[in-house]
């Protein structure tokens, strides 16, 4: 639906919502492989999609992408940061589709004239 919609707007929120998407799947590898002896945790990566949606370029996929700068292997304090993530991302990804919600709300008050 969101592909019928024109403008930059539409095609920057598209590419928040796949990213915000993936990255609930990268927190829950994180959560399940929190005790695992040298996993790495992910992260998502989707500046690159949301610059070329800038540019007027179709945008790549966002990717998860191993979080190098964190140690591997479990920390006391990780189980509590991925579950402060988690959260996060679900308020973020619930504002995107309330936003969507709300512009078709709107299209659909134009396309019917206005409510009259």
């Amino acid at each position: 639906m969101i592909d019928k919609m024109e403008g930059l707007g539409a095609a920057m929120v598209k590419v928040a919502l796949d990213a915000a998407a993936l990255r609930h799947q990268a927190i829950a590898q994180n959560i399940a492989n929190l005790h695992s002896p040298g996993y790495v945790p992910l992260g998502v990566s989707f500046e690159a999609s949301l610059a070329a949606v800038q540019r007027g370029q179709a945008p790549a996929a966002p990717e998860l992408v191993a979080q190098l700068d964190k140690a591997p292997g479990p920390r006391p304090q990780d189980a509590d940061m991925e579950m402060v993530a988690l959260a996060q991302n679900t308020i973020h990804y619930q504002a995107l589709i309330k936003g969507i919600g709300t512009q078709l709300a709107i299209l659909g008050v134009v396309a019917n004239g206005g409510g009259k």
